[in-house]
């Protein structure tokens, strides 16, 4: 397999100034500001607004960059008007002063993953939807590679993965499959690109207290909301595919007519009747069939065959984070899943009805709120939840009065081992306990990764000691 020139890559940047906002403590930011200033741009502005101590590890990495000047604990206009072009990390708000600064003084925004894709134009498979994009990602992912036996690249809201780094991927007959939110489809949206074939999962309210941050109305936000999204779909041509739900395409519809847009792409409406029933997927759940359809068609989209597709689905084993079985608790016996990116009600109630048809729930749940509705996950607390456990935060502020309405029995605690002890207690044996928080993470703690690496070693440390 020939590879690239990287150099090839690197002529964009060179020379440039560039103001990288967001450095971030997951990996992402630093692997963009890293890249850049390996390509030979004259000067790279690093900006956040977290202090030099929160962001430690990450400036140590950037030492070695003669060309990278770092502006922390806050953002400097000049940054955002005297430079070639911005690099803006996911979730900056919409409505940010020193975006329409750069804007006012002509300078280009970008985001990573849209601009991997400009910089490459090769074949992506991009996934959105409010649930279930990272199954579908993974999943489509592993087939790929299983299939081909050979590396594909996998990219956009991963863990730890810089999107610019993976320009180093990149060879003749490459192929990217990419997780995008609505925050990164914004950058898409910039470059009024998308992904060659888009696999839009679903849409639920989400995200709201960031969509509603200058007053909006809820319908307002949605709509914003749906518009980010919409990115995926929105600038594709006739050669493209949109794989989706009809629900999803009824909103496309009215989307594409508000505009006044036309939407000339294939359109495969996804339904899990396309699988074979029983022993295909180790993942539960009747949405994680519907995950499995969503995939299945973006394969055939690329011309895998059955034969291929399906024995590979029978292999994958599922994403860390999304009922993800961590093993077993003893005295009394109880089965525990890691269910962290589940940080929406709608998620948190998929995961326990989908448990609590078969055996008893205990839930561990609660943080910081997204000003999302309650009432259908306190409704799906009381019909399969045997206990419930709240961690603080917001969210779980707002929820607790609706439970007490409820007579939903339930306990606080105040850190995570508490939780899972207080759930382990109130278990009955062959129950399950499933961490599905329900809400974002932050405030207690620094972002979800933190939250599930800190459950997923409390649960390891437990199942050691049992």
């Amino acid at each position: 397999m020939a590879t690239k020139e990287t150099t090839s890559y690197q002529q964009f940047f060179k020379d440039k100034r560039v103001t990288v906002m967001g450095l971030g403590l997951l990996g992402r930011g630093l692997g963009d500001a890293q890249y850049i200033a390996a390509a030979g741009a004259a000067e790279v502005v690093v900006t956040d607004l977290k202090s030099a101590d929160e962001l430690a590890d990450s400036i140590a990495a950037l030492k070695e960059f003669s060309n990278v000047r770092l502006v922390l604990g806050e953002h400097d206009h000049t940054d955002f008007k005297d430079c070639d072009f911005v690099l803006v990390a996911a979730g900056v708000p919409f409505d940010s002063p020193y975006l329409e600064t750069a804007r006012a003084a002509g300078v280009s925004l970008y985001q990573s993953a849209a601009l991997f894709a400009q910089l490459t134009d090769i074949p992506i498979i991009g996934v959105t939807g409010t649930r279930g994009k990272s199954t579908v990602v993974h999943l489509v992912h592993h087939t790929l590679e299983q299939v081909t036996g050979e590396s594909v690249i996998l990219g956009g809201n991963v863990r730890g993965v810089s999107n610019l780094q993976l320009l180093h991927q990149v060879h003749d007959d490459a192929l990217a499959v990419m997780e995008l939110d609505s925050w990164q489809l914004q950058g898409w949206g910039w470059l009024e690109r998308s992904p060659d074939i888009a696999v839009f999962t679903n849409f639920m309210p989400d995200h709201l207290n960031y969509y509603q941050r200058d007053g909006a109305t809820q319908a307002e936000a949605l709509k914003r909301y749906f518009t980010d999204k919409a990115n995926i779909f929105r600038y594709q041509d006739e050669a493209s595919t949109l794989i989706t739900t009809p629900e999803v395409f009824n909103q496309a519809q009215v989307f594409a007519q508000d505009l006044a847009i036309t939407l000339g792409q294939e359109v495969v409406m996804a339904d899990a009747s396309v699988l074979p029933e029983g022993g295909l997927l180790a993942m539960p759940g009747a949405h994680n069939r519907q995950n499995a359809a969503l995939a299945y068609e973006a394969l055939k989209a690329v011309g895998l065959t059955d034969e291929e597709i399906l024995p590979a689905f029978s292999t994958f084993p599922g994403v860390p984070g999304r009922m993800q079985y961590m093993g077993s608790l003893t005295d009394p016996l109880v089965t525990v899943y890691n269910d962290n990116n589940a940080t929406t009600p709608q998620a948190s109630t998929a995961a326990i009805e989908t448990l609590g048809a078969e055996i008893p729930v205990v839930l561990i749940a609660g943080g910081a709120d997204k000003q999302l509705e309650l009432a259908g996950w306190v409704k799906a607390m009381k019909q399969y939840c045997s206990a419930v456990v709240l961690l603080p935060g917001t969210g779980t502020d707002r929820l607790r009065p609706l439970l007490e309405t409820a007579e939903v029995a339930f306990q606080t605690a105040d850190t995570v081992l508490e939780a899972l002890e207080k759930a382990h207690q109130a278990a009955t044996a062959s129950a399950s306990i499933v961490f599905s928080p329900g809400f974002a993470s932050f405030g207690q703690f620094a972002n979800e990764y933190e939250r599930n690496d800190l459950f997923v070693q409390t649960v390891m440390n437990q199942i050691d000691r049992d």
